[in-house]
């Protein structure tokens, strides 16, 4: 009978996720992956340089003084970093960290499709001896998630709550992590509208920093421009920039950070400038 019993207890084993391994916490960030859970070192953060992020000023000084606080072990805010696509939210994330990376401040990303896990991380990262942003590039969730519901308990209103040591930085696109028209039909389409959509946008109100980011005019598509040229001495004039900046934003339909960063590696493709 035991033999029985034995393969029946080691498929249980291999069902039920192993509990993670305390990381060599050498390494400044680290990637949450989840088969089997563990915290992967990452080498080097792609990141920029916080002083070349041009436009967004206010959120820059708010979201960097928020993580000073937070890593000094003083009250912080979680952060929703909401808006215009390719404007800086998750370059902004990263640049912080690197500004207070001395401070022994450790960045760990979270991917969105492993939200449900996000109490078996902060178990992980509750007994560690240093403060983490948990950082979620592009969160959002479609009309039959119900993943969401974790993260509400875990960011406020659980038993155990946010470990002390953890804060949580969010980027998306949309300010109440949820397609309108998903709010607008549990709105017109539930027994009680004003309930259904509490319950679906309670969510964001577990942030207590709202950023917005908006589309930037075309003097600070230009300022971001010459900043990454002047930071990698890339040797442009004013006019030649400015014309060719142009017709690269009007081929691809829009103005932003992104779009401005892609054209200056072509640029520094051409010049034979390496970044």
């Amino acid at each position: 009978m035991s033999d029985p019993l034995d393969r029946i207890a080691a498929a249980l084993d291999r069902l039920a996720p192993a509990p993670a391994l305390a990381p060599d916490w050498t390494a400044s960030a680290y990637v949450w992956d989840t088969v089997p859970d563990r915290l992967v070192a990452v080498p080097q953060v792609n990141r920029t340089s916080l002083n070349l992020l041009v436009g967004i000023d206010r959120a820059r000084d708010t979201l960097l003084a928020n993580t000073r606080r937070f890593a000094d072990g003083l009250p912080a805010n979680n952060a929703l970093l909401w808006g215009a696509r390719g404007m800086g939210k998750s370059s902004l994330v990263k640049a912080v960290h690197g500004e207070l990376e001395a401070t022994d401040l450790k960045l760990v990303e979270l991917q969105r499709e492993d939200i449900h896990t996000v109490g078996r991380l902060l178990h992980l990262l509750r007994d560690a001896p240093h403060r983490f942003v948990l950082y979620c590039d592009d969160l959002s969730f479609s009309h039959d998630d119900a993943a969401y519901k974790s993260l509400k308990a875990v960011l406020d209103g659980g038993v155990e709550g946010r470990p002390d040591n953890v804060i949580f930085y969010a980027t998306s696109n949309r300010r109440h992590l949820m397609p309108r028209d998903m709010i607008e039909n549990e709105r017109s389409s539930a027994i009680n509208p004003a309930e259904a959509v509490e319950e679906k946008v309670s969510l964001s109100d577990r942030f207590g920093l709202w950023l917005g980011f908006h589309a930037c005019d075309q003097d600070a598509y230009l300022a971001m421009i010459r900043g990454y040229c002047d930071a990698y001495d890339v040797s442009i004039d004013a006019e030649t920039l400015r014309s060719e900046a142009i017709e690269w934003q009007a081929t691809r339909g829009s103005r932003s950070g992104r779009v401005a960063w892609q054209f200056f590696c072509d640029l520094a493709g051409r010049k034979g400038v390496r970044l």
